[in-house]
């Protein structure tokens, strides 16, 4: 199986998504389930050009292999650069971390990796569902603050 290199052009208004799947099953049953929630998808397997696109594009989904590129959840180049962002930017991204390691929905544990959401492999097939639940919720979270950022001009 191949990987698949997608590179959507973006519209105003459309949702982002990058997709850093190093495993081609993997990389296609998410791209299918992104695809389906009408999210504008990029791709990538090469770490300098993952990086290069998310300085160039704020991504509303980051979805993350626990091993892209040979790293490990702690060590991951992605996920620094994600969380070194600056807040403003950050707020609007959903970190989503895939591996075998990690059990799905499990918040403590996308609390220790900085993350927004893990998805277990066995459930990659359902992460549709659980993707759009997960946003929602970070909506709802951030609702209040965005809300007072616009009433004192800020945003």
């Amino acid at each position: 199986m191949e990987f698949q290199n997608r590179l959507d052009i973006f519209e105003p208004g459309d949702q982002s998504a990058i997709v850093c799947v190093d495993v081609p099953e993997v990389q296609r049953i998410v791209v299918d389930q992104l695809t389906v929630l009408n999210y504008k998808i990029h791709t990538g397997l090469f770490l300098e050009d993952i990086l290069l696109k998310m300085r160039a594009h704020v991504y509303d989904v980051i979805v993350i292999s626990e091993h892209f590129n040979a790293s490990d959840m702690t060590t991951n180049p992605i996920i620094a650069a994600a969380i070194a962002a600056p807040s403003e930017q950050r707020r609007r991204q959903f970190l989503v971390a895939v591996g075998s390691t990690l059990v799905t929905n499990d918040e403590m544990q996308a609390f220790q990796y900085s993350v927004d959401l893990v998805v277990n492999l066995s459930d990659v097939v359902n992460l549709r569902p659980v993707l759009r639940r997960g946003v929602m919720r970070m909506g709802e979270f951030y609702a209040p603050f965005r809300e007072a950022l616009k009433a004192e001009g800020m945003n």
